[in-house]
């Protein structure tokens, strides 16, 4: 059975208490062009709200989008509490120059409540830092044996899963 999976993400929308202070952030800092800024009037859950929605653009077209009100209480309506731990978060694949240039860029702007922070997963190296909306950010190169351990990964992701949830629960990353 084939299956036709989605081309590439479209974006991924957030909202924001402060565009200016997220688009420093995201365009100053972190490097995504803004690539658009929509204004809008419309209605959402039955009533018609102004809002701005500012996208930021990534290499293969997709975005970071986020909204903001211009209703205080449509904000703190649309608003989304954030349950805050390091495992939601959203992930991009860069090269190891992007990944330093966002570090000292994130250092150079004394980004105190960013937390950047760089991990090694085995399999890759990450780079997490925290926007200024509490959304954590992860910046990971692949291993350089990327194309062998995705393979040896797709072909017992299955088993894999089949054997955690049975109960084992060990680990199977041996490029720790």
């Amino acid at each position: 059975m084939s299956q036709t999976l989605p081309l590439r993400l479209h974006h991924h929308a957030w909202i924001t208490d402060d565009q200016e202070a997220n688009r420093h952030f995201y365009e100053d800092v972190i490097g995504l062009p803004l690539v658009a800024t929509w204004t809008e009037r419309e209605v959402l859950s039955g009533a018609e709200r102004a809002y701005s929605h500012a996208l930021y653009g990534m290499a293969d077209g997709s975005a970071l989008a986020f909204f903001q009100f211009a209703d205080p209480k449509d904000q703190e309506e649309f608003k989304t509490d954030l349950n805050v731990t390091p495992l939601r978060h959203i992930a991009f694949k860069v090269e190891t120059e992007t990944q330093e240039a966002i570090l000292k860029r994130v250092s150079s702007a004394d980004c105190t409540d960013a937390n950047a922070h760089v991990l090694d997963h085995g399999f890759c190296v990450s780079l997490y830092v925290t926007d200024p909306n509490g959304l954590i950010l992860e910046f990971a190169v692949d291993h350089p044996d990327v194309e062998k351990i995705d393979a040896e990964r797709r072909a017992t992701a299955h088993a894999d899963l089949a054997r955690w949830l049975a109960g084992d629960h060990t680990s199977n990353n041996d490029w720790r």
